[in-house]
């Protein structure tokens, strides 16, 4: 196996998670384990690194390149949201720095053979675990359309949603679709002839993002991490978050100014009941991008969007 990497904004995200030797720190989504790398070097001695994946190809990779570094690293084949019970393990109330990249490493685009792309002709999987019961060929397949319409639609903000969700259920009553040069090629017969050429990406990119984000219930996922994120920190511990979908931010976004908000009474009671104390302080007041010369090093970086905050 084979990982090749190229770890986003790895400068930036360096800078805000502030690394120090003898700390704590925790990758979240290890993928192709360049940020963790650069994270485990600037915390030796000393320090103890934590690295999560749900996908155990990264889990693998990630022993090659970590264990032989001289520090305490531990791996865990899991969903980010059970962070919690792999401190328990570990006997560790609380870290000094969290990582949470949310993009699609290079691998599982181009080697993992589960669909990812529509570039290649693979089985539609999609499954970040393949432990996980429910794959993309289940939903194409057995969804109702009007539910695949609402998938293509807010998950992938797809134009074309309903055009594309009744073009497959059309599809699936001659025979099922199982693979992504199918579903790819059924996309693009189901958008109207002139709106092909005006895209400036390719007419499956959406669908297919909305199909991994619904197999992978990553915005639930997501969503349920951040709202307890600051209890795993210690205080001045960082957060830095990579997202690369508008709704994936916009959960970071909302999640960080509520823990930072320090009161939630309606705005006409003459004083506050409520007794809520701000948890964070906000780093990024506006969402940080990759410069113009690391899109042109890394184009899969160009719709990155990186915040963080520090805990108080």
């Amino acid at each position: 196996m084979s990982f090749k990497h190229t770890p986003v904004m790895l400068h930036e995200v360096l800078r805000y998670l502030n690394c120090r030797p003898g700390k704590i720190y925790v990758d979240c989504t290890l993928g192709g384990s360049g940020h963790a790398r650069a994270i485990c070097k600037k915390i030796m001695p000393g320090g103890v690194f934590i690295g999560i994946d749900q996908d155990m190809d990264a889990i693998q990779n990630a022993r090659k390149i970590l264990e032989p570094l001289d520090l305490s690293v531990h791996l865990f084949h899991e969903n980010f949201i059970y962070l919690p019970d792999f401190l328990g393990q570990l006997n560790i109330t609380s870290v000094d720095g969290i990582l949470l990249d949310l993009g699609l490493s290079l691998h599982q685009i181009e080697s993992s053979g589960r669909g990812f792309s529509f570039k290649r002709d693979e089985p539609l999987d999609m499954r970040m675990s393949t432990a996980a019961n429910t794959t993309a060929e289940d939903l194409i397949n057995q969804m109702a359309g009007n539910s695949l319409r609402k998938i293509f639609q807010e998950y992938g903000e797809e134009r074309w949603s309903a055009q594309i969700a009744r073009k497959i259920v059309q599809e699936r009553q001659r025979s099922p679709i199982r693979s992504s040069k199918h579903l790819a090629r059924i996309v693009c017969d189901a958008i109207p002839k002139p709106a092909l050429f005006n895209q400036k990406i390719h007419p499956a990119t959406r669908v297919f993002m909305a199909l991994r984000i619904a197999v992978n219930r990553e915005l639930e996922m997501l969503d349920l991490f951040m709202k307890n994120v600051a209890d795993f920190l210690t205080p001045k511990g960082r957060l830095c978050v990579l997202s690369f979908h508008s709704l994936e931010d916009r959960i970071v976004k909302h999640r960080l100014k509520a823990l930072e908000k320090s009161c939630v009474c309606p705005p006409d009671f003459p004083q506050c009941v409520c007794d809520q104390k701000s948890v964070i302080r906000i780093l990024t007041k506006k969402i940080v991008r990759p410069s113009k010369d690391e899109i042109a090093r890394n184009p899969m970086a160009r719709s990155t969007k990186l915040r963080a905050a520090e805990k108080i």
